[in-house]
């Protein structure tokens, strides 16, 4: 809770300073607080969130997925695929493209818990090939709708009215829907205080009768199936996918922010708001560069930093927390 305290703290401070130094003299308008500004700020901050959680399920495991973005890319040029190509309705399309989604997490879970492979191998493995096998799929062509997916883009465009000029984005909702469930299995059931064991210490969770494989499995499985859902909900947004880059870095903005948001590198630690505030700072940090300097050429320095940031801190940590669990 305190460093989801501190985050939150460092999100009120970095959106102050941003709306305050993105007044316009002409106007007398705050650019930051527009309601277009903050419309796409929230949505950005659900489509991403979604990322952030995925990224999380398989960090407090102590694992790692880097494929996030390509997963994203596998939704993105299916989707369409199925719709505008095969025919298929919304609803059949998009939960085909999620459980093929899934499949590439259940095949990650079982080469890291069956095998015994490094994850870090595994999903940069993944990476690879998912991202090459789409661009054969598609044969290095853009992705489109066309109009079949009028009923679908609701999720990723649709607004929530607040009033006359501003309404909520469904995709903030969602991240909403995707967080309180998200708490529920964490906090409120035995796999999800096995899954924070399985973190901390696999050989005595093992030993204490956890079954680590199978939840090495689920947290992968978990980790593509949300990886998915955001890809859909940014082709949605966009409306077209081009498979050769297509969601690229995306797995960056996703583990970046967990980590902000306190999910310990090394496993085992992570909160729900941690993870919602750290994935909304990971999107304001970008918008007050765009704003403040008219560029967004230092946005990945600013992702790369936070990670660096997140690493440092969570080294730092685990280094106290031992002391102090060492006897005198």
């Amino acid at each position: 809770m305190k460093k989801a305290l501190g985050i939150g703290v460092l999100l009120l401070v970095v959106a102050a300073f941003t709306a305050w130094r993105s007044h316009d003299p002409e106007t007398g308008r705050y650019v930051f607080l527009s309601a277009y500004n903050l419309e796409n700020l929230l949505q950005r901050i659900g489509l991403f969130g979604v990322l952030g959680f995925a990224a999380a399920f398989v960090i407090v495991t102590g694992g790692i997925d880097l494929s996030i973005g390509a997963v994203v890319c596998v939704a993105g040029c299916v989707l369409p695929w199925l719709l505008r190509d095969r025919g298929c309705g919304g609803g059949a399309a998009l939960v085909l493209t999620l459980l093929l989604c899934a499949g590439i997490g259940l095949w990650h879970g079982l080469l890291v818990a069956g095998l015994g492979l490094q994850p870090f191998v595994v999903t940069l493995c993944g990476l690879l090939l998912y991202r090459g096998w789409m661009r054969g799929f598609s044969d290095d062509q853009t992705m489109g709708f066309g109009d079949a997916a009028e009923g679908l883009r609701w999720l990723a465009t649709g607004k929530l009215p607040l009033g006359e000029s501003f309404g909520l984005p469904v995709p903030l909702l969602a991240l909403a829907f995707i967080a309180v469930g998200t708490w529920v299995v964490w906090s409120r059931t035995v796999w999800g205080r096995h899954l924070f064991a399985l973190g901390r210490n696999e050989e005595a969770a093992r030993f204490a009768g956890v079954p680590t494989r199978r939840l090495t499995i689920a947290a992968y499985v978990a980790c593509s199936l949300l990886a998915g859902f955001g890809g859909c909900l940014f082709v949605l947004d966009v409306n077209s996918a081009q498979a050769s880059s297509f969601g690229s870095f995306y797995e960056l903005y996703a583990i970046a922010g967990a980590v902000l948001g306190g999910v310990a590198l090394r496993g085992g630690e992570g909160s729900v708001l941690g993870i919602v505030l750290g994935s909304a700072l990971m999107q304001v940090l970008p918008n007050t560069i765009r704003l403040l300097f008219d560029s967004d050429r230092m946005e990945f320095a600013v992702v790369g930093g936070v990670i660096l940031f997140g690493a440092i801190a969570d080294q730092v940590v685990g280094r106290w927390a031992s002391r102090r669990r060492r006897p005198a």
